[in-house]
């Protein structure tokens, strides 16, 4: 066996996971820019304004695309951090399983605000 092949958790990332964080970033700087011009186009002003903003369909759609980037983003750059820092692998992969199950429950909650209406 070759020595660089010794342990080979958290092998190969790379290229594909750097273009996809850069790809979250461009998605949720667009997001922002738009919820700006939407904010300074119709200011907030009341609830029932922003309920107006959140309730068209295509704009919960946009939200939900800007989280699922953020926390895309947020799980790369976490998982660097722990495969850079943390060097027991049971340690490692523990932390890496609660940040991913953390990511997702604010998935869900997010995706439950958006639609979960009262």
């Amino acid at each position: 066996m070759k020595r660089y092949m010794k342990n080979p958790v958290g092998a190969h990332y790379g290229l594909r996971p750097w273009l996809l964080q850069r790809l979250t970033a461009v998605v949720m700087g667009i997001y922002t820019l738009v919820l700006l011009a939407c904010l300074v186009m119709h200011p907030i002003r009341s609830q029932a304004d922003l309920r107006t903003l959140f309730g068209g369909g295509l704009f919960r759609v946009a939200t939900l695309l800007f989280f699922t980037a953020l926390l895309y983003h947020a799980w790369v750059g976490l998982r660097d951090i722990l495969m850079d820092y943390i060097k027991p692998v049971w340690i490692r992969l523990g932390l890496q399983f609660a940040v991913a199950m953390a990511l997702l429950g604010y998935f869900v909650w997010t995706a439950a605000i958006l639609w979960g209406g009262r």
